[in-house]
């Protein structure tokens, strides 16, 4: 098994689907499966992953993340993980992110 230790911050229910999809990959699990182990229809945990999901519910979320060995972190907004994260959020660009995507940075916990 992996150890993935990467802090995202996501403001969006896209950018969390998108995360737990890379963090599954990662991990060479297949959606189905990871599916299967928290509960979850594959449409619904396929749907989410890609962003096309209206809504998906905190137990669902909680399930899904057990299943990959995640877990999910609440921090204020604006606070740095560690000094090496916090110099490198000041060295990015006006918009947040390295991609230049306005709010939201590519540093953080999945």
């Amino acid at each position: 098994m992996h150890d993935l230790d990467v802090n995202i911050k996501m403001q969006t229910l896209q950018e969390l689907g998108e995360a737990v999809a890379a963090q599954r990959k990662l991990l060479g699990l297949k959606q189905g499966d990871v599916a299967a182990m928290a509960g979850v229809t594959p449409e619904s945990l396929s749907r989410f992953e890609r962003g096309r999901a209206a809504e998906f519910g905190s137990r669902k979320l909680l399930a899904v993340l057990a299943v990959l060995g995640a877990e999910l972190d609440v921090v204020a907004q604006g606070q740095a993980g560690n000094l090496d994260a916090l110099r490198r959020e000041r060295a990015q660009p006006a918009t947040g992110r390295a991609d230049g995507k306005p709010g939201v940075s590519t540093e953080g916990t999945v």
